[in-house]
């Protein structure tokens, strides 16, 4: 985890060598996760540096060329004999485009899986194990079936453990219960909690971490899980809205909310802290920071696992400018657009180190539960947060 490595390794030597797959939609994720594995290798074997003969990087040669009637398929330009790969791809990445009968076509959530099948078939079994490392969980929002609906995300999983998959590494997943639809196939659902509360704290100095001073706030009843660990761990009071929606009608796909209910003790005069997993078009959290706001709130922090603003941040931009909410939080674990980062409420949180020390446990078939449980973590980074601002 961040900090110490869990122990130097070789790939050259002690295990089967590491390779790494970066699709298209995750090559600057890829890449800054090389980065660190390449660190750490350097830091045991210094000479390597200059020896021209040892590898520089872990991301293996790869590319899912297409012809122009849109039909694609996946070529591999190094060897994979042997290698524990680890492939890379984040399946909701709209800033993919390819050329389609002289159009330019962006690439949906089905063609970044079409493509991560057509790697894994590339690999014909030659690899000696491959872990899919998919932080949007491809078809997670369909998680479940409520009438005569497909069961997108279960049937996924299926097909990639036929294929071969031995692991699926995953974070925030919509609903994690869909891995019981492969039991026999490794399934790890990671929170960036760690992550989320160092880049706040790095980026706001003078938080008062305390329930006179702090709250946390669940957007909905569907969020409570992930509010609950923080108010938990940080001891400080939970609040929660809840959504009335009308079950009557159906807007793009969804019941639309009629109005958000306020349920917990008084917000007056204090900051407030609000998780949740994805930032769709942020209507309802802007909703909610509206409401928060006339419940008397000083400061407001949003956090999202994945902030996709699929309808633009120009909202965003207004609710910041009147004052409505201070900052926003969201992981570099799917596509961030150059206006986003640009953004001045906007709180990058770089989860690349995390995922690092994930692939560095499991190549060395070590226990992952240290990394997935930040608890300790999370202690020690609150009592330096408290020593140096409070």
């Amino acid at each position: 985890m961040d900090g110490q490595p869990i122990t130097m390794f070789d790939f050259q030597n002690n295990y089967s060598p590491i390779g790494i797959i970066a699709m298209e939609s995750a090559r600057e994720l890829a890449k800054l996760i090389d980065e660190h594995l390449m660190s750490w290798y350097y830091e045991k074997n210094p000479e390597a540096r200059n020896n021209e003969n040892a590898r520089k990087s872990l991301i293996l040669k790869s590319s899912c060329p297409r012809f122009n009637t849109g039909d694609a398929k996946a070529v591999l330009g190094e060897t994979v004999r042997g290698y524990d790969i680890y492939i890379v791809t984040d399946v909701g990445n709209y800033n993919c485009t390819y050329t389609m009968y002289g159009k330019e076509v962006m690439m949906s959530p089905d063609e970044h899986y079409a493509d991560l099948k057509r790697v894994i078939s590339a690999i014909s079994g030659k690899a000696l194990r491959i872990t899919v490392i998919m932080p949007t969980l491809y078809g997670g929002r369909q998680h479940k079936r409520s009438s005569r609906e497909s069961l997108d995300a279960a049937h996924a999983l299926q097909e990639l453990q036929a294929m071969g998959v031995s692991n699926i590494l995953t974070f925030d997943a919509h609903d994690p219960r869909v891995q019981n639809a492969t039991p026999l196939m490794g399934f790890d659902n990671a929170m960036p909690n760690y992550q989320v509360l160092k880049a706040l704290f790095n980026k706001v100095r003078d938080l008062k971490i305390d329930k006179e001073h702090l709250m946390i706030v669940s957007p909905d009843e569907g969020a409570m899980n992930r509010n609950i660990f923080y108010s938990s761990i940080m001891g400080l009071d939970l609040g929660m809205f809840y959504k009335r929606r009308d079950f009557t009608r159906l807007v793009n796909g969804r019941n639309p909310i009629v109005a958000h209910e306020y349920l917990g003790d008084s917000i007056e005069g204090k900051d407030i802290f609000v998780a949740d997993d994805i930032v769709a078009s942020g209507d309802s959290l802007l909703s909610l920071a509206y409401d928060l706001k006339k419940e008397g709130a000083k400061r407001i922090y949003l956090s999202a696992t994945y902030a996709l603003f699929t309808e633009g941040i120009e909202r965003f931009h207004k609710a910041y400018a009147d004052g409505m909410f201070d900052g926003l939080l969201a992981t570099n674990l799917t596509y961030q657009s150059p206006e986003m980062l640009e953004a001045p409420w906007f709180i990058n949180v770089d989860v690349s180190k995390y995922v690092a020390y994930f692939i560095l446990a499991s190549h060395q078939h070590r226990s992952v539960t240290t990394i997935l449980n930040s608890h300790d973590k999370i202690q020690k980074l609150l009592e330096k947060y408290k020593k140096e601002n409070n």
